[in-house]
């Protein structure tokens, strides 16, 4: 992640309508989603939006934001893997 930006909106795939979910999350800079990580984002937006959880592509697309590249420069073996956790996550929150 690039460590200077001090906006969401500076980080790769995340365009306004992202950052308005992640700050709705209280997820405020590119600090507090590095520190959070994407599952656990992705899973405070699906909190703030039951009726239209995250998808494959936000949720590779927060990752990449952390990594500092865009979302289909994650192997897709790695964004599948990252898909699974979160599943599992969002199934014990059930």
């Amino acid at each position: 992640m690039n460590t200077k930006s001090k906006k969401l909106t500076e980080l790769p795939n995340i365009g306004p309508e992202a950052a308005r979910w992640l700050i709705a999350a209280g997820i405020l800079t590119p600090v507090d989603l590095r520190r959070r990580g994407a599952i656990a984002a992705a899973a405070a937006i699906r909190r703030l939006r039951p009726d239209d959880p995250p998808c494959r592509s936000m949720l590779a697309g927060l990752e990449g934001a952390i990594r500092g590249v865009r979302w289909h420069a994650i192997p897709k073996t790695e964004r599948d893997a990252l898909w699974r956790k979160y599943q599992a996550v969002v199934a014990r929150s059930s």
